[in-house]
């Protein structure tokens, strides 16, 4: 079965509840053993899932933000690696049809391949630069020669690595300027050198990408971009679902370990004992709490404007932050319940506690949210 195949969001969530299963039942392994999620990305890939955000004007099903973040939510569940890797591909040809930022011939040929099992993700990330978020200059260099683009450089933190298709480069350019470059992975002097050692997120495969004297034509320059520039993003809210997933799948393991769970001591489970009680609330309300908060604000991006949507940044950071300090304190407060048994390696529980950690070192850092919002909050005040 096919996500083209079925008209309402929710037979396409039954359908990912299905794949979801799969993907939870590969994870211990995926973790343990450093693996990439070949088989959920293969299984993503066959359900037409990864060209859901293509646009319908080149076949695509053009799902909205909403229903993405649903199902990003639900892949996440079943192992977070996956989601998250899935997700940039997912969020990067939805944001690219939203802005169109790219030339037509250019985008319409990433949409024609991706219906066809193609991905995509952007590679900025440098080792001395650090995130592209902060304002950092690239020093991988694109030279204009003989009609193209000789690219040299290394990336960090290819998410994906492993089974990209296209990579989106960030480069410096001669006259000071930087560029966004769309190369192919069959182009000579491309490569990925295996450096993922991450304890979270271990499946994400966000290996390095070397670049050595690439030769791209000129049209693959895609885009002229100002370094540190904080657009309006919706895409990036696939972040924050990620980690609410995994929040979640926390959330039931702690429950059904609450309701078996009988120690000697007492009559009955430990779920109703009232201190387990306090907890399961707690969990609940956080979840409450992060998913009106992420919903509400993809459905408003959803229904707005192109105009409107330049002023959600605040919106779009403080989601972020919110849910994914939501979810770590879920996976902590699920812990608390079940015990020294949830550092088990056989329990999930470690894992989505080293996973959901990860979400503090995706964009935006809680730093720059804050401090965005305090500058929003001022203008808000002075501004005549």
């Amino acid at each position: 079965m096919k996500f083209q195949q079925l008209d309402t969001h929710a037979d396409r969530l039954k359908l990912m509840d299905q794949l979801k299963s799969k993907f939870f039942e590969r994870a211990g392994q995926i973790d343990v053993e450093g693996l990439f999620p070949f088989e959920n990305i293969t299984e993503l890939q066959q359900s037409g899932y990864t060209s859901l955000t293509v646009p319908h004007q080149y076949g695509g099903m053009g799902i909205s933000l909403a229903e993405m973040l649903m199902l990003q939510e639900k892949i996440a569940e079943g192992d977070g690696a996956t989601a998250l890797s899935i997700g940039w591909h997912m969020g990067i040809i939805k944001n690219l049809t939203e802005k169109r930022t790219w030339s037509e011939p250019i985008f319409k040929k990433i949409c024609e391949d991706v219906l066809n099992g193609s991905l995509i993700n952007a590679a900025a990330t440098e080792p001395q630069t650090g995130s592209p978020t902060r304002g950092g200059r690239p020093f991988t260099s694109a030279v204009e020669q003989n009609g193209g683009w000789t690219i040299t450089g290394r990336k960090s933190f290819t998410t994906m690595a492993p089974v990209l298709n296209y990579f989106i480069v960030s480069a410096s350019l001669e006259d000071g300027g930087v560029g966004n470059f769309l190369i192919p992975r069959e182009v000579p002097g491309l490569s990925i050198e295996e450096t993922w050692d991450s304890i979270g997120l271990r499946g994400t495969g966000s290996h390095d990408l070397v670049l050595e004297n690439v030769r791209i034509d000129k049209e693959f320059m895609v885009e002229k971009i100002q370094p540190g520039q904080k657009q309006a993003n919706g895409w990036l809210l696939h972040i924050p679902a990620c980690y609410l997933g995994i929040a979640q799948a926390a959330r039931t393991y702690a429950i059904n370990f609450a309701a078996e769970y009988s120690p000697s001591s007492i009559t009955g489970s430990i779920v109703e004992l009232p201190n387990v009680q306090q907890k399961i609330g707690e969990m609940e309300l956080l979840l409450l709490q992060s998913r009106h908060f992420l919903y509400s604000v993809a459905n408003l991006w959803d229904e707005r404007s192109d105009s409107e949507r330049r002023d959600m940044q605040p919106e779009l950071s403080a989601v972020k932050h919110s849910v994914t300090n939501s979810a770590l304190a879920i996976v902590d407060l699920a812990m608390r319940i079940v015990g020294a048994k949830s550092l088990s390696l056989k329990c999930p529980l470690q894992r989505y506690y080293r996973d959901v950690r990860a979400g503090l070192h995706n964009p935006p850092m809680d730093d720059m949210t804050i401090s965005l919002l305090a500058r929003s909050a001022i203008q808000s005040i002075t501004k005549p």
